[in-house]
């Protein structure tokens, strides 16, 4: 049997491939056409957040019984086409959990003590201590919106610097908010309440613009955005308004509507806000789990 791997994955993961007797073929990040001529007589895929298994790939892969994205979203795949050829798609949608709500506090940390503020003015010369004045995180509220396995972890890492947990999620379990000492609100009465509101909700239709004007008009002006989660669960344009005109008091975001993030784009004009490349899954522990539990997902599929 032939896995074709599109895009890098951990040692550990060809390692679990090989070891089972397969034939691996490995090339990075294929565009369509190319992928197209590889999947001519392979039986399963790996790919990552790219390149995407459209239908044309789909359909050109007779032999396919197996696409394996070795993280949490699937977007870049064609389901209802995987769907028709009987196809199983398969992900690790747990591996990068702890990574990702690691991030988020080194977002929040960055914005609430102006590090990468006093960072950039240190580089230019500029002792900007006055300029540098900071939040504790101990005693503020973080209203977590979505509860699922990212933001459970982030509700734990909460815990340990002394912070009110308040959760939002419409499927409320109340069994595992009590493990980090959460309680469960309604959308409206956690943005008004918290210190600090972080996303972890997939792009769905009913997360699209999910934090759009009105719902920023709610927060505290004291307040800081996290959104680790997806770019377009915030409207872009609302919150670059926001920030103009003072509705909260930051933002720390990981993920936006336009990826990559133009160079002159209006979020890069703020001193209150801290960007990064989408890089909530981009440690070596996550990648390893990611690329392991895909394979052996795969190997177990194929060998029945």
């Amino acid at each position: 049997m032939k896995v074709l791997v599109a895009a890098p994955i951990h040692e550990k993961a060809m390692e679990v491939l090989t070891k089972a007797g397969f034939e691996v073929i490995y090339e990075e990040y294929p565009d369509e056409e190319r992928l197209i001529q590889l999947v001519k007589d392979v039986d399963a895929i790996i790919v990552r957040s790219k390149p995407k298994v459209t239908r044309r790939v789909i359909e050109s892969a007779p032999k396919l019984k197996v696409i394996g994205r070795a993280g949490v979203g699937l977007d870049n795949i064609d389901l209802e086409a995987a769907k028709e050829r009987g196809i199983k798609v398969v992900n690790s949608p747990g591996a990068s959990s702890r990574s990702v709500a690691e991030l988020v506090f080194g977002l929040l940390f960055a914005v609430a003590r102006k590090i990468a503020f006093a960072d950039r003015k240190m580089r230019e010369g500029i002792w900007a201590k006055k300029q540098c004045m900071g939040i504790e995180l101990e005693g503020k509220t973080i209203g977590i919106v979505g509860f699922g396995r990212i933001g459970y972890q982030v509700a734990k890492i909460a815990n340990a610097f002394g912070m009110k947990v308040l959760l939002y999620d419409p499927y409320p379990n109340e069994e595992r908010a009590k493990e980090v000492g959460g309680k469960f609100a309604d959308l409206e009465t956690l943005l008004r309440e918290s210190d600090v509101v972080t996303l972890h909700v997939p792009l769905v239709e009913a997360t699209y613009h999910m934090i759009n004007e009105e719902r920023l008009k709610l927060m505290k002006k004291t307040a800081i955005l996290i959104n680790a989660a997806r770019g377009a669960v915030v409207d872009t344009n609302a919150l670059v308004k926001a920030l103009q005109e003072g509705w909260i008091s930051g933002a720390g975001l990981d993920v936006y509507e336009e990826e990559p993030l133009p160079k002159d784009h209006p979020l890069t004009k703020f001193d209150n806000v801290v960007l990064t490349p989408h890089i909530g899954a981009s440690t070596v522990e996550a990648q390893m789990r990611a690329g392991v539990q895909v394979a052996e997902q795969i190997v177990e599929i194929l060998k029945g």
